[in-house]
């Protein structure tokens, strides 16, 4: 996009995933909530991570794994996020910065640690996630530098970043300061439990026109208009104004504008090995392709290929450069 030092730049949390794979005996044992998100405090980590056995640990955070997967497309993309100055926070921001991202929030000297997600994934792919959000608590307005996000084409929010209060402020500051400079931001609801907390102030950021384009997969979808019927939620959602982006897992995805509405299908898979950051890589790809002016239909595409990847290893961040698989599959020149 023109005039833009960067294409995309992110505001989420900088969390480390610690992932097991494991069966539905040790979610009832544990009393987890299959398939959704939890917040839990350092304590109640340490005990969910002595029951995970064998793990896998791999720097994540949804915002920070949809800004990898637009690096990997090839967008010049940056991440605003805040870790403490400890092993985990140095893990996070030396693999953010080896793929390319532009990185320089100020780590935490003090406080709570890095965060951490603990991921539980069954063998059907479903992953259950437990997160601690230890240092994203401290990422605040002074995070946000008004430079970088007025040099952005798209500043892209984590709705998971709506559970700290200075997070908001944070959030309002950079799409105002985007907003002024002409630039797009961009919102992911991120969670269907996420939506239930903050149903009202999502509604309001787009009705308030503090966000453009709208991520959201049909679960979450339904609950933001508390409707069971997913057409319903498709209408209101059309209503609202911004350019709609909804995932529908093996049945693809519809982009919804005032005007029209376009459904591509998901991408061929061989075998579904774990549905971590299936959302943050579809978001990924869509918006690398509106940076690159591709139309919405091929920036679904996009999504999709970036999501059927990832979802067919361990892990939410892409495994191969995504910019030549989509070269392979006649999606890119």
């Amino acid at each position: 996009m023109a005039n833009a030092k960067f294409d995309i730049t992110g505001i989420g949390n900088a969390i480390v995933d610690t992932l097991a794979q494991t069966d539905d005996d040790v979610l009832a044992r544990e009393g987890l909530n299959k398939g959704g998100m939890m917040l839990v405090d350092e304590a109640r980590a340490n005990a969910l991570y002595n029951a995970m056995g064998q793990t896998t640990v791999i720097s994540g955070g949804s915002g920070a794994n949809t800004i990898v997967g637009a690096a990997s497309f090839g967008a010049k993309t940056a991440f605003i996020g805040k870790v403490k100055d400890d092993a985990a926070g140095q893990e996070f921001t030396h693999d953010i910065r080896a793929i390319g991202v532009h990185f320089t929030t100020p780590p935490a000297k003090d406080g709570a640690a890095t965060a951490r997600c603990l991921v539980f994934v069954t063998p059907d792919g479903e992953r259950t996630m437990n997160t601690f959000l230890g240092a994203c608590q401290a990422l605040n307005a002074n995070d946000v530098d008004p430079a970088l996000i007025r040099d952005s084409a798209i500043t892209y929010l984590e709705g998971y970043l709506w559970d700290p209060p200075a997070a908001k402020e944070a959030f309002i500051k950079a799409a105002d300061i985007a907003h002024a400079a002409g630039r797009q931001v961009a919102l992911t609801l991120s969670d269907s439990f996420c939506v239930d907390r903050y149903r009202a102030e999502f509604l309001k950021l787009m009705r308030d026109k503090k966000v453009d384009i709208v991520f959201a997969n049909q679960h979450e979808l339904r609950s933001l208009y508390e409707t069971a019927d997913f057409d319903t939620a498709v209408t209101a959602f059309r209503n609202e104004g911004v350019l709609g982006v909804v995932t529908r897992s093996e049945l693809g995805s519809i982009v919804v504008t005032r005007d029209e509405t376009k459904s591509v299908p998901a991408f061929p898979i061989e075998k579904l090995v774990d549905t971590t950051g299936a959302g943050d890589l579809f978001a990924a790809g869509f918006l690398a392709g509106l940076t690159m002016g591709k139309d919405l239909a091929d920036c679904a595409r996009l999504g999709a290929l970036a999501a059927a990847e990832v979802i067919q290893h361990v892990g939410a961040r892409p495994q191969v450069n995504l910019g030549n698989l989509a070269r392979q599959n006649g999606l890119l020149p």
